[in-house]
C-alpha cells in the first residue's frame, strides 16, 4: 500500500506540473502564433497601401535600376507620399519591420505583361522565380492568401494594371517554430527534471502518511490478538453457563455475538497482514479450475436453498502461480458476496477463463437495488454499506469481505474492479496474471 501511494503522489505531482507547464508553454506559443500573424498581416497591409511610395523612395536613392520601355516607369508608381512622408506620419516602427522584411512588388500592365516592381526587397529568388510565383498568382484572380512562404495581396491600379506585393514569411514561421521547439523540450527538460526531485523526495513527503498506516496495521493486529483471549472467556462461560442452567437465547444470543466477534477479529488480522509490505505468500502451481469447482459447489447448494440459481462456467485446466488458500479465500468471499446480495429466483454467474496471459475470474448478479457510480467506487473500501441491502440488519457480514477480497487480488499482481451490466446486473471482475 505504501508502494501505491508514493506511486499515485508521483503521478500526482507530475501531472499537475505537466498540466501547467504546457497551460504555460501552449499560452506563450498560442499568443506569439498570432502576433506574429497579425505582424506579418500589418506588415503587408503597409506594403500594399504604399508600395507606389516605397518604390519610388528606392528608386530615388539609386537602389533599383528602372524599368519599363524607354527608361519610363509606369503610372502605378508615379503617385503617393514618399517614404520621408511615410515616416512624418508617425510609421517609424514599421519602416523598420521593412527593413528587416523581405517582400517584392510584381506589376501586371493591362496588356497581360508581367514585370518585378524596383520596390523589390527580395534577394534569395531569382528574377525568373519571382516572375513564375507573381504569374501564377495573378491567373488565380484571388485578391489574398498565401502562395508557398509568400503572403501575397493584389491592388488594382487607376491605369488598369494590377499590384501584387509579396512578403516573404519563412523567417517569421522560422521564429515560431523555434520558440515552440524551445518551449516544448523545456516543458520535457522541466517534467524530467520534476520526476527525478519528486522520485527522491517523496518518501519523505509521505512519510508521515506510510508510518500511521503502519501504526494502524500494528494497532489493528495487536487489538485482535488482545480481544481473542476475553473472547475466549466468554465463550467458555457461557458454555458452562448453559450446562448448569441449561440452553436459552441469552445465552445463545451471546454466543453467536462472541462468534460475529471472533470472525471480525480474525478477518481485521488478515486483512491487515495482506497490506504489509513485508508479507510473503507461499506461491505455487496449482489448477485453478479445480479449485473454483471446489469453491463455488456449496454455494450452488446454498443458492438452491435460498430459490436461487448458480451457474458455474469454468474453463478446464486453467493453472496459476500464487497462494492456494488466499485465492480460494478470494473466490469464496465472491461467491458468498453474490449469493448473499442476489434476489430471489435470480440468475448467479460464475466464470473463470483465460485472457491471454492473464486469468479473470468473475461474478454476475441482479441486486436488490439499483447500484450507483458512488456505490460501485466504494464497494471494496471496508464497513462500506452502500443500500439497504448491505445493511447489517439483514445480513450477518461486516462490510469487510469485499476489501479482503482486493488485498489478496493486489497481493498477486492482480486487478479487481466492479461494473454495473447494460441490463443492471452487478459483475465483479478479478483480472490475475498467471504467474
Amino acid at each position: 500500500m505504501i508502494r501505491q501511494l508514493r506511486q499515485r503522489f508521483i503521478r500526482i505531482a507530475l501531472l499537475a506540473l505537466t498540466m501547467a507547464m504546457l497551460l504555460v508553454a501552449g499560452t506563450i506559443n498560442t499568443v506569439h502564433l498570432f502576433s506574429t500573424v497579425n505582424e506579418l498581416n500589418t506588415t503587408l497591409g503597409y506594403l500594399a497601401e504604399n508600395e507606389n511610395a516605397i518604390s519610388q523612395e528606392k528608386h530615388k536613392r539609386g537602389e533599383f535600376d528602372e524599368f519599363g520601355e524607354n527608361g519610363e516607369r509606369p503610372e502605378s508608381f508615379t503617385t503617393g507620399d514618399s517614404v520621408q512622408q511615410i515616416k512624418q506620419k508617425g510609421h517609424n516602427h514599421m519602416q523598420n519591420t521593412l527593413e528587416e522584411s523581405r517582400y517584392f512588388i510584381a506589376i501586371q500592365r493591362t496588356d497581360g505583361e508581367i514585370i518585378i516592381g524596383t520596390g523589390s526587397k527580395e534577394t534569395e529568388y531569382t528574377e525568373e522565380e519571382l516572375l513564375a510565383i507573381a504569374g501564377e498568382v495573378f491567373s488565380s484572380n484571388q485578391s489574398s492568401g498565401q502562395t508557398g512562404p509568400f503572403l501575397y495581396r493584389l491592388n488594382e491600379k487607376p491605369d488598369g494594371a494590377v499590384a501584387a506585393v509579396f512578403l516573404n514569411t519563412e523567417s517569421k514561421y522560422a521564429e515560431v517554430t523555434t520558440l515552440a521547439v524551445i518551449s516544448l523540450s523545456a516543458c520535457v527538460a522541466g517534467i524530467l527534471l520534476a520526476w527525478l526531485v519528486v522520485s527522491l523526495l517523496s518518501d519523505k513527503a509521505i512519510k508521515p502518511m506510510a508510518e500511521n498506516i503502519e501504526r494502524q496495521k500494528q494497532f489493528i493486529t495487536d487489538a485482535g490478538h488482545e480481544l481473542k483471549t476475553p473472547l475466549t472467556v466468554i465463550s467458555a462461560n457461557m458454555d458452562i453457563l448453559s450446562m448448569d442452567t441449561g440452553p436459552n437465547e441469552w445465552i445463545r444470543g451471546t454466543q453467536k455475538q462472541v462468534s460475529n466477534m471472533r470472525k471480525l477479529v480474525n478477518e481485521l488480522i488478515y486483512l491487515s497482514r495482506m497490506d504489509e509490505a513485508d508479507s510473503r505468500l507461499e506461491k505455487n502451481s496449482f489448477n485453478f479450475s479445480n479449485a473454483v469447482q471446489d469453491v463455488a459447489a456449496p454455494f450452488a447448494g446454498m443458492a438452491e436453498f435460498n430459490g436461487k440459481n448458480l451457474i458455474l462456467s469454468t474453463e478446464e485446466n486453467v493453472t496459476i502461480c500464487g497462494d492456494e488458500q488466499a485465492l480460494r479465500r478470494l473466490v469464496s468471499t465472491l461467491c458468498e458476496n453474490a449469493v448473499t446480495y442476489a434476489p430471489e429466483d435470480g440468475d448467479i454467474l460464475i466464470s473463470l477463463r483465460r485472457s491471454g496471459k492473464y486469468i479473470v475470474f468473475s461474478t454476475e448478479n441482479a441486486t436488490k437495488e439499483p447500484m450507483g457510480e458512488e456505490a460501485l467506487s466504494h464497494l471494496f473500501d471496508r464497513f462500506y454499506r452502500g443500500d439497504a441491502s448491505r445493511s447489517k440488519e439483514k445480513n450477518s457480514g461486516f462490510g469487510i469481505g469485499l476489501s479482503i477480497a482486493r488485498a489478496i487480488t493486489e497481493k498477486h499482481g492482480g486487478e479487481i474492479k466492479a461494473r454495473t451490466t447494460d441490463n443492471g446486473r452487478l459483475q465483479i471482475v478479478c483480472t490475475l496474471p498467471e504467474s
